[in-house]
This record gives structure tokens, C-alpha cells and sequence, in this order.
């Protein structure tokens, strides 16, 4: 065997190594993140709550891929579980990964896939994830996430359109609060989340040396 294959093989080995760390210091990050949530009164119940954690999976999808933001998901999804435990039987855990899959994926395809990587396709993608992850909260939260958490605390969907009323007067029923709730939220957190990476990620790229 040459030198010059050993010398590649290390080389490999090496940046798979770097990968591994990434993947899980990336994730454990945002399971940290995941744990620390904000209300947005003005735009939804408080059961629905605002957080980061998607910055450095977002990050990490772009620097490393998307099959390594979907493994980053995974850690910080694990994270979270380890640490605040769930109270919807993984339902919403399950949910949260679906629809930080459904962000990072489609970003991190339409940013890597071009061989000239720019802010445009970094752009494209978020506004891509976005949209996505909007139509499939509306789907989700209408259909599973709504009746488990009503399950599980007792609730009947009419409490909840209650409490979607007490946020927006035009909610009348669970279509009202799919349109008026949960679109705003969550074009508001995927927004917010795309603005932040967009201003950090060629800093913090330089730290991954993933590119």
C-alpha cells in the first residue's frame, strides 16, 4: 500500500471524525436550545412556544448536508427527551423532528446542490423550508398534534379554538385556528430562525470548515 493511499485514508478518516464531533456538539446544542422556549402572546396560545434550536441544525445542514442535519435532528430531539422528559408519549418530540426535518432538508438541498453555494440559494432554501414546514404544521397540529395534546390533558379541540380566539377574535373553529394560529407562528419562528442563520452562517462556516 503507498504512502499516498495512507496518507488519504488518514485524511478520510480525519474528516469523518470532525464530521461525528459536528453532528454531536451541533446537536446537543440545539437540544439545549430546544429546552429553552419563549411565548409569543400576540401570535398564538402559550401552549405554543418559540425556540432556537433550529439555528445550528439549520447551520450544521449547510456546512455538512442535509443527511447531517437530519442526524443533528436526531441528537437534539435525544436531548431533549434525556433531559426535560416529554409529556405528549413523544407525540410532540416526533413532531418537533418532522418539522425541523421538513426545514433543514429542503434548505440545505437547494444551498448544497448548486456548485457555486450563495446567499440566493441560501435564501432560496430557507424560504423553501420555510413554506414547507408551514403547510406540514398545519396538516400535523390539525390532525395528530391537536387531539394528542387534548388526550392527553383532558381537553376537548373547542378549548382550544377557546384559547386561539383569546389571541385572534376571528377564530371560530379548527380550520380559523389552522389559518389565524398556527400559519403565523410558525412562519414568524421559521423567519426569525432563517434571518439569524442568514447574518451567522459564513462566520461560524469558517469554524466547521465544512464547505
Amino acid at each position: 500500500m503507498s504512502e499516498q493511499v495512507l496518507r488519504n485514508g488518514n485524511v478520510m478518516e480525519r474528516s469523518r471524525t470532525r464530521t461525528i464531533t459536528q453532528i454531536a456538539m451541533l446537536g446537543a446544542l440545539a437540544g439545549v436550545l430546544m429546552n429553552i422556549e419563549f411565548p409569543i402572546p400576540f401570535l398564538a396560545p402559550s401552549f405554543y412556544q418559540l425556540d432556537f434550536s433550529e439555528i445550528p441544525v439549520l447551520v450544521g445542514t449547510f456546512a455538512m448536508g442535509p443527511i447531517a442535519g437530519i442526524l443533528i435532528e436526531v441528537v437534539k430531539v435525544l436531548v431533549h427527551l434525556v433531559t426535560m422528559g416529554t409529556v405528549t408519549a413523544g407525540v410532540g418530540d416526533l413532531a418537533n423532528f418532522i418539522f425541523g426535518c421538513t426545514f433543514v432538508v429542503p434548505a440545505g438541498l437547494i444551498y448544497r446542490l448548486h456548485h457555486t453555494k450563495s446567499r440566493k440559494h441560501a435564501v432560496l432554501g430557507m424560504a423553501a423550508g420555510t413554506l414547507l414546514t408551514t403547510a406540514a404544521a398545519c396538516l400535523m397540529n390539525a390532525f395528530v398534534l391537536l387531539p394528542a395534546y387534548g388526550k392527553a390533558f383532558g381537553m376537548p379541540i373547542e378549548a382550544f379554538i377557546e384559547m386561539g380566539a383569546a389571541v385572534n377574535s376571528s377564530v371560530h373553529s379548527l380550520l380559523g385556528f389552522v389559518a389565524l394560529i398556527i400559519v403565523p407562528f410558525n412562519l414568524f419562528k421559521y423567519t426569525l430562525t432563517s434571518v439569524i442563520v442568514f447574518f451567522i452562517y459564513k462566520r461560524i462556516r469558517v469554524i466547521l470548515k465544512g464547505d
